[in-house]
């Protein structure tokens, strides 16, 4: 990721926190909608883990300018997803939905550049998580 990346990736997400739980329900409407067999695996709370993915968010893109300090966490992420039973073809369908999400947040914000910015995010994020499930999953 580039610095520009990083810099539009987090300006855009300081303008869509202000709405946090309306943009994690939009978030998990739009996920469920595209693959609705992903619903049975999110067992508690979706308001309660709507706040989970708003926070984890948030502390992943305030910390891209020094991805070292968080990738443990990340790969603890990705490990904990493999015991939840989460497929790892759903990686894809999660970005789809979070990018559909900031589309309809971020409105004409939402420019070309944005979204290649928030994919690179998003790909950096959830091939660490894919390769640390992997790992686990081999142990």
């Amino acid at each position: 990721m580039t610095p520009a990346q990083i810099e539009l990736v987090q300006s855009t997400w300081d303008a869509v926190k202000p709405n946090a739980d309306t943009v994690a329900e939009l978030f998990y409407q739009r996920l469920f909608e595209l693959d609705p067999s992903l619903k049975p695996l999110f067992k508690g709370d979706m308001k309660e883990q709507g706040k989970k993915l708003m926070a984890t968010l948030s502390l992943a893109v305030a910390s891209l300018t020094k991805l070292e300090e968080i990738l443990p966490a990340v790969q603890a992420l990705g490990r904990r997803h493999v015991e939840y039973g989460v497929p790892e073809e759903s990686y894809q369908t999660v970005g789809q939905a979070l990018l559909d999400t900031l589309n309809k947040g971020l409105g004409d914000a939402f420019t070309d550049e944005v979204k290649e910015a928030w994919t690179q995010t998003y790909v950096t994020l959830s091939t660490v998580m894919i390769e640390a499930g992997k790992t686990a999953e081999e142990a």
